[in-house]
């Protein structure tokens, strides 16, 4: 209950006539609504009497209407009709016989039973009722007092926008430093996304103009709400990407220039920013009604009026990931605005669509299978933010030194160390990256040239945090394992908000390390300000959590419930939300990263983290995607998968990522040893993620087979603006440089002498001319490569002389040919050099493609030819003539050594007819 005097209920009295307060009454002069005079004896528990209020306004709308002649309630109708009020009015229909009982059901069901009087006041005066007005204006001063006489909803929106942009003029960096989010804001490249991948290019040839990676203006943003071909808009827009890159401020920016008028307008009446973590940990329940008022600047806010045009509103959810996978019975969705529920039901009812339906959101999350995305939300329309481009890297980096010369060091700095300044894409690590170089530069002091992994980034931070801050000895490093414990307990509970008896628990209160790495939060509540606490970064609390399963001793007080154990067979509702965590604890396990942290913190870190480790990724060994064969002849179907086979798909690469962060050649060898194949499936390639691949193909060992089964690039190309004189020139050249695959990292790895890889296998897949021309000069000297497989790939003329060309090559290894295509006719020419001309190439697999007379021909032509080596022809599911049939029975007779595989290829067909 909220303690209040007499003048106190007076000033909640209209916030009550929405949401309904519960009060503790104290001894007053007098008393309210019909409740009595005189003090109320002891205290006690009373609600306000809503209904008393609303039938006042409507005694006050009905009387004011009574006092006019037919013909001034006539002139009233006309004038309601004609004067729209906040871009919305009654149909006239529901106007035109209407007397004054009508009216004021009508009135009060539009805006809302206060409102409504408002409402009436204004026509009254266009209906040249003024003396009415006038009286009614005095009743309503008289009998619902001063306090209900309320904005209008446009004169509202005008003084909400004002404090959304005094409210979000600054944000607060993770170092608590204020600064406006104008001037730190530094522009991401933003991606068009899509909600299942479909057969894509393995590289960028024709990646269309529209589909480029946008620098986030006000353009772009505005362009996230843009209608399909067929003019309908999306309801729901999804912002995806990876921890600390972005997509926070990014929500926080579309805010703050909605508020400037830059961004909707004319569509969007009121945006509310909702952090998805923190309401699913706040106590209590709350309506979304409660919500939005807690967002205004008063608690007068026209919630009502607010609500009745969902269409113009936009809720801003950022960190969807947050919420639960598994819906259970009590949280689910909500479906009224003014109901007093869980934070988890109020989110569910948003993003079902369930609660307000017409209403747009603008959803945050970190990446996810496409499949929980269609699950959760429908079909919403997505953008992944790619975080920044090389020329955004520089600009942030000008916009963190205030000393221009500074600036301009340590950029050059961190150019310089190529490794280090790809992983300065992500905001959080650049930011990590300009606070170490501000301590470091002026003692000169340097970052670690081999910093190639978010792990040693993170893991820097931390000594150069606590060597500026002169912390050290044997209490800071019991502290920081503490706070490890406190990040993992919070990370396994989905908690990143901390209560000060979290922290004196732990003794953290007052502690040096509280200063350094945690921020604290004021929220004004109902009764006293409460005070929270969070990690500077999410993503560096799951770092912290890693860091607790080395630091702590299995079985010991506080230490994590079965250990690393635990954390990486953890289900598969876990299993999302701890892949950051998991990932770094893979970084941790680097021989040098375990030398940084006994070092940093005070412990011996015990080599079973790190078996324990390996282990379980051997075990993972057991096929997760079903191998696509060559006898499958799949046609590209959107299909709905289960959001365990999605997780299943995300699941090989995400341990890629693991194996990456280790550094560690030969752990990800004995890794690789019990997973002979590697079978991607529907994944969209980023640069960083052929990156990955290409550093565990390096490292993989003999026998390793890898598939990618429809899969694509997304290529993260900043769409720029010419200049005239750029434009005019571009006229006369008429001459291009041919596309840079972006397949190229996997295709180096496997020319590496290290690289143990033995079959390769493309599924529906488009192969561009860049892509073959990488591919044909990695199979001229692949060393390990014996197996190509082309299973349902679309390949130009070009691209099949490029790959025959790499396949005749001197060196080249490759035994076994796999090819299954629609264009087979290109191909046969091709094929029939490759027979010819290969000193190695044992077996032809060409089960179930289309062979005619003509190309059963070529092919006999081939291997009758005296330099052909083939061994093994495989023909199965192939549909073969009579006279076909006959031709291969002869290749056969005149080379006993050649097997040719054909289920009627034993039996004698009769000669034909004439």
């Amino acid at each position: 209950p909220v303690v209040a005097t007499l003048r106190d209920c007076q000033n909640l009295l209209t916030a009550a006539a929405v949401i309904s307060y519960k009060l503790e009454c104290v001894r007053c002069e007098g008393c309210f609504g019909g409740l009595g005079t005189g003090p109320l004896q002891g205290t006690s528990v009373i609600t306000l009497p809503i209904r008393s209020r609303e039938g006042l306004a409507r005694e006050l709308i009905l009387a004011a209407l009574e006092d006019l002649s037919q013909e001034q309630l006539k002139r009233f109708r006309h004038k309601l009709r004609d004067a729209p009020l906040d871009g919305r009015s009654i149909p006239w229909g529901r106007l035109e016989n209407s007397d004054a009982v009508d009216l004021v059901d009508k009135l009060t069901q539009f805006y809302g039973s206060e409102p409504a009087v408002d409402v009436t006041r204004k026509i009254l005066k266009k209906a040249d009722a003024r003396d009415v007005a006038v009286r009614l204006k005095a009743q309503q001063l008289q009998q619902l007092g001063p306090s209900t006489v309320v904005l209008s909803l446009s004169e509202y929106k005008k003084k909400y926008r004002e404090h959304v942009l005094l409210q979000h003029a600054k944000v607060k960096e993770r170092n608590a430093r204020s600064v406006k989010i104008n001037k730190r804001f530094t522009k991401l490249l933003i991606a068009p996304g899509s909600n299942a991948v479909e057969d894509e290019l393995l590289g960028p040839s024709e990646v269309p103009e529209p589909e480029r990676a946008r620098r986030s203006d006000t353009h772009t943003f505005n362009k996230l709400f843009r209608g399909d071909d067929e003019g309908l808009r999306p309801l729901t827009v999804v912002l995806q990407g990876p921890a600390g890159i972005g997509k926070t401020m990014a929500a926080k920016k579309i805010l703050y220039d909605w508020a400037a008028g830059k961004l909707y307008h004319g569509q969007v009446d009121f945006a509310f920013f909702m952090p998805c973590g923190e309401l699913l940990e706040s106590p209590g329940t709350r309506s979304l009604a409660d919500l939005i008022l807690d967002q205004c600047p008063d608690r007068k806010a026209p919630v009502r009026q607010i609500l009745a045009l969902p269409q113009r509103l936009l809720f801003i959810l950022d960190g969807a990931d947050e919420l639960p996978a598994v819906v259970t019975p009590e949280a689910a969705p909500c479906k009224d605005p003014f109901e007093a529920t869980s934070g988890l039901r109020v989110l569910r009812g948003l993003l079902s669509h369930e609660l307000l339906p017409l209403a747009r959101l603008l959803v945050t999350t970190r990446n996810v299978a496409p499949g929980t995305l269609r699950g959760r939300l429908g079909s919403p329309q997505c953008a992944e933010v790619r975080g920044f481009s090389d020329k955004d890297k520089k600009k942030y980096f000008f916009k963190f030194f205030r000393d221009e010369r500074k600036a301009e060091r340590a950029y050059r700095f961190v150019k310089e160390n190529e490794t280090l300044f790809a992983l300065c894409f992500v905001p959080f690590v650049c930011w990590i990256v300009c606070t170490v170089l501000q301590q470091q530069l002026e003692l000169g002091q340097d970052l670690s040239r081999t910093s190639k992994t978010t792990t040693a980034v993170y893991l820097l931070f931390i000594a150069s945090m606590l060597k500026s801050a002169g912390t050290n000895g044997p209490r800071v490093q019991g502290e920081l394992r503490t706070l490890c414990r406190l990040a993992q307990e919070g990370i396994l509970k989905h908690q990143a908000q901390f209560s000060e008896n979290d922290l004196e628990r732990l003794k953290l209160q007052g502690s040096q390390v509280q200063a350094l790495f945690l921020s604290k939060k004021e929220v004004l509540g109902v009764l006293e300000e409460e005070v929270t606490y969070q990690f500077i970064d999410q993503s560096f609390q799951e770092f912290l959590a890693a860091l607790s399963y080395l630091l702590e001793t299995e079985g010991a007080p506080g230490a994590p419930a079965g250990g690393v154990k635990m954390l990486l067979n953890s289900d598969a509702e876990l299993r999302g939300h701890l892949a950051l965590t998991t990932r770094f604890l893979f970084g941790l396990l680097n021989a040098e990263r375990v030398r940084d942290v006994e070092r940093y913190f005070g412990c011996v870190v015990p080599e079973r983290v790190k078996q324990d480790t390996l282990r379980w990724v051997q075990g993972q060994g057991h096929p997760r995607v079903a191998p696509v064969g060559p006898e499958k002849n799949d046609e590209l179907e959107d299909t709905e998968d289960p959001e365990e086979d999605e997780e299943d798909l995300n699941f090989g690469l995400e341990l890629l990522y693991c194996l990456y962060e280790t550094q560690e050649d030969a752990f990800v060898r004995q890794s690789l040893t019990n997973l002979p194949e590697i079978v991607l499936e529907r994944v969209r390639f980023t640069r960083m993620d052929l990156e990955i691949l290409g550093y565990c193909i390096r490292c993989c060992p003999a026998g390793q087979a890898l598939k990618l089964v429809n899969c694509g690039l997304v290529e993260v190309k900043e769409k720029k603006k010419k200049s005239l004189m750029k434009r005019l020139k571009g006229s006369q050249n008429t001459t291009k440089q041919p596309p840079v695959s972006l397949l190229r990292p996997l295709c180096e790895a496997m020319t590496s002498q290290q690289c143990g890889l033995h079959i390769l296998i493309l599924s529906r897949c488009k192969l561009p001319e860049a892509v073959c021309r990488d591919l044909s000069e990695a199979l001229k000297v692949a060393p390990a490569l014996r197996e190509l497989g082309l299973l349902q790939c679309r390949l130009s003329e070009a691209g099949l002389r490029l790959l025959s060309e790499g396949l005749v090559w001197p060196m080249c290894q490759v035994q076994t040919l796999r090819m299954q295509t629609p264009n087979l006719q290109e191909a046969i020419q091709y094929l029939a050099i490759l027979l010819q001309q290969s000193r190695v190439l044992t077996t032809l697999d060409l089960s179930g493609c289309q062979l005619p007379n003509y190309m059963v021909s070529c092919l006999c032509s081939s291997l009758k030819y005296p330099n052909c080596c083939l061994k093994t022809l495989s023909l199965t599911s192939v549909e073969l003539s009579d006279m076909s049939l006959r031709d291969l029975q002869a290749v056969k007779t005149s080379k006993p050594d050649l097997t040719i595989l054909h289920p009627k290829l034993d039996t004698h067909p009769q000669p034909l007819k004439r």
